[in-house]
């Protein structure tokens, strides 16, 4: 394989990893009384910020990630319900909740999935998060509360997540994911909860016409 093929190759394969994490779902639990005073703690404060995160008022968040000489990439996520909306310098997905349109830009191109397809990206099924999965603590710093997730014994997966979460607002401020050897920190800006319009989420026809269109939601 030539050399920028393999480099493009692995820089997408990146983008998918870095979107999955960011999109993946969080179903919450009742909090156990078998926990320590320090894990209910974290667990407490991490269930809040989930809940800004991903509640019904909706929410967005610009991230940036950069690992020297390998990746890197910007770009903004909203959410609402079921329903997401993701874009950076070459991508942009919708998810309606019943269709997922991905657009490559470079290809012109528009896949259509259905929404919950796994057949959307391969990489999919090696991100779900599990909450039972993990044991939680929680440190304070200077910069805000760190919570660290690491998998129990077994756990397929996410090996460590650290969530660095503002003491004042509750708000995400970055996200240290680990997986295997592969480790990056995924930073958060202009993060805001609610006021989100449903409208973004709806794919825009008239504004894509011309682009070629791939429909793969009959794909089993």
């Amino acid at each position: 394989m030539h050399p920028e093929t393999n480099l493009y190759c692995r820089n997408n394969r990146m983008r998918q990893i870095i979107t999955l994490l960011l999109t993946f779902v969080f179903p919450l639990t009742l909090l156990s009384d078998d926990l320590s005073p320090n894990e209910k703690q974290a667990r407490s404060i991490f269930d809040r910020t989930y809940q800004m995160v991903f509640g019904p008022q909706g929410s967005t968040l610009n991230y940036s990630v950069n690992i020297i000489g390998i990746f890197k990439t910007n770009g903004t996520i909203w959410y609402k319900g079921t329903k997401s909306k993701f874009t950076d310098e070459k991508y942009v997905a919708w998810n309606d909740g019943k269709e997922y349109y991905r657009l490559e830009r470079k290809k012109k191109t528009v896949t259509i999935y259905g929404a919950n397809s796994e057949k959307r990206d391969k990489y999919a099924t090696k991100f779900k998060f599990h909450p039972e999965n993990y044991h939680y603590s929680i440190a304070d710093s200077k910069e805000g509360f760190l919570i660290t997730l690491k998998a129990k014994k077994g756990a397929k997966g996410i090996s460590e997540i650290r969530a660095l979460i503002d003491k004042q607002t509750r708000y995400p401020l970055s996200l240290r994911i680990r997986l295997g050897i592969f480790s990056t920190t995924i930073k958060i800006s202009n993060f805001k909860s609610g006021g989100i319009d449903e409208k973004l989420f709806t794919f825009p026809w008239k504004e894509y016409s011309t682009y070629k269109f791939i429909d793969k939601r009959n794909e089993t």
